[in-house]
């Protein structure tokens, strides 16, 4: 059975983070668009202050209609989930199933940056002053954060440099606007920094972990760091080929 995927990549990066896990699927011959959002990858050269997270929203949505797609398996990392929501929440009668990569769906009014607590916000905040011209997310240190994980080596690494651009700030904080027509669909979480315990725990406690296990979910775990298309690619197409059947 050939499945359509849409790979959303999270802060920083751009379609090229999916090349292996992209070519493992298409191997199997599924069809699959990985996105360029607005402002990152080979499209960093229409990065503005104005760039939003309503603006990768409407790339997600427009892809989904302009190539027609229907019966999609869309798959978000990181902040690409706030992407991949709110793209489900316009037209959930595109959407077969949301896959979310080490990340999750977040409540209607969240911003990425809410995620990490006020003290994470406030120091990459005082990042996009002094480093990104006021309105960009400068990369993280890729080698420091590699160090440790065995998988990812020098050659991942100089490519994680080569593809990254700063994010545009306002994609982290402007909150999310959902309606909830994208509860309805089925979701896949692929956990790689936390398991299954943590998630339904966390969840008792921190309303920003209420829909991880709020409807109909399917949970895998995938034990390596926050971005495993490059530490474990092939391993991750298992997962979403999985996922698509």
């Amino acid at each position: 059975m050939t499945t359509t995927y849409v790979l959303v990549p999270g802060f920083w990066l751009g379609a090229s983070v999916w090349r292996a896990v992209a070519d493992a699927l298409r191997q199997h011959g599924h069809v699959v668009h990985a996105v360029d959002l607005t402002g990152m990858g080979e499209r960093a050269h229409l990065a503005s202050p104005a760039t939003d997270l309503s603006t990768h929203i409407d790339d997600v949505v427009r892809l989904l209609e302009e190539q027609d797609l229907h019966d999609v398996v869309l798959v978000g990392h990181s902040y690409g989930a706030l992407v991949t929501t709110g793209a489900a929440d316009r037209v959930p009668q595109r959407v077969a199933r949301l896959v979310y990569v080490d990340t999750g769906p977040l409540p209607d009014g969240t911003a990425q940056a809410d995620f990490g607590g006020p003290d994470a916000r406030a120091a990459d905040e005082r990042l996009v002053m002094t480093d990104g011209d006021g309105w960009r997310l400068p990369p993280p240190p890729w080698a420091v954060l590699a160090a440790d994980v065995p998988e990812v080596d020098d050659a991942a690494v100089a490519a994680l440099v080569a593809d990254s651009q700063p994010q545009p700030w306002r994609t982290g904080t402007e909150p999310v606007a959902l309606t909830g027509a994208w509860q309805r669909l089925p979701r896949t979480g692929v956990l790689c920094t936390f398991g299954v315990a943590q998630v339904q725990e966390m969840a008792k406690h921190v309303p920003l972990f209420a829909h991880m296990v709020e409807g109909d979910w399917t949970y895998v775990e995938l034990p390596t760091w926050h971005w495993p298309m490059v530490s474990r690619p092939a391993e991750l197409a298992g997962v979403l080929a999985a996922a698509g059947r």
